[in-house]
């Protein structure tokens, strides 16, 4: 039995190049300095591994400089994934990263917990 679940949207802002933030976020290179312990390609498919543990996401799209998609390969759901979005303001030039995700309602507050330690990781990789 199907339970849907949430769709949340995080935005961060960074004092970083674009190109070097997005580079964190779409390279194998990049992905392993700040979201899992080390990361492979295969096929198109992104393996993320934290320990002994390993995840295996589709990437779904890239957008040069501006969008990567994943689907973790055990989602309940075709719609979900998880991604990253650069957005840059057009007059203060801020560079926004807004980050995706499903969560489980009960959930939700320890996913963005999550996320915000990996974005501190990430932050401290890029000095942004």
């Amino acid at each position: 039995n199907f339970i849907m679940r949430k769709k949340i949207n995080i935005e961060y802002v960074f004092s970083s190049s674009v190109k070097i933030l997005f580079s964190r976020l779409s390279t194998v290179t990049g992905l392993s300095e700040w979201f899992a312990d080390r990361v492979e390609e295969q096929n198109g498919d992104y393996i993320f591994y934290w320990g002994n543990v390993m995840h295996r996401a589709q990437l779904l799209e890239m957008r040069n400089n501006t969008e990567v998609k994943f689907r973790w390969e055990d989602a309940p759901s075709e719609e979900e994934f998880f991604g990253f979005r650069i957005n840059v303001h057009p007059i203060t030039e801020d560079v926004s990263l807004f980050i995706t995700d499903f969560v489980e309602e009960q959930e939700e507050e320890d996913v963005i917990e999550l996320w915000n330690s990996q974005i501190e990781d990430l932050r401290q990789n890029i000095g942004g």
